[in-house]
C-alpha cells in the first residue's frame, strides 16, 4: 500500500470519524487543525486507524506522532514490516 492509498483511507476514516466531509489531511495536519480530535477522541482514532490498517502500535509510538505525516510513516512502516 503505498503513501497516497494510506492517505485516501485515513482522509476517509477522518471525515467518518468527525463527520466532517470537508475534512483534507496533509502532512502537517494535528489534532489543532481538527474540531473534535481532543484527547479523548484520539485514542478511539487510533483503534480505528488499527483496525482499517490491520497494525498495532504501541502507546509510545502513539505519543511520539505530532501530526498526520507522523502517523502516515509510522502506518507504512508497520505494513512494510510484515
Amino acid at each position: 500500500m503505498g503513501t497516497a492509498e494510506i492517505y485516501e483511507q485515513l482522509t476517509e476514516l477522518f471525515r467518518e470519524f468527525f463527520s466532517n466531509d470537508d475534512i483534507v489531511l496533509k502532512p502537517d495536519t494535528s489534532a489543532k487543525d481538527i474540531e473534535g480530535w481532543d484527547s479523548f477522541n484520539h485514542l478511539s482514532v487510533m483503534v480505528a486507524v488499527e483496525t482499517r490498517f490491520n497494525v498495532k502500535m504501541k502507546t509510545s509510538e502513539l505519543d511520539k506522532l505530532a501530526n498526520v505525516g507522523e502517523l502516515v510513516s509510522a502506518i507504512e512502516d508497520k505494513l512494510e514490516r510484515r
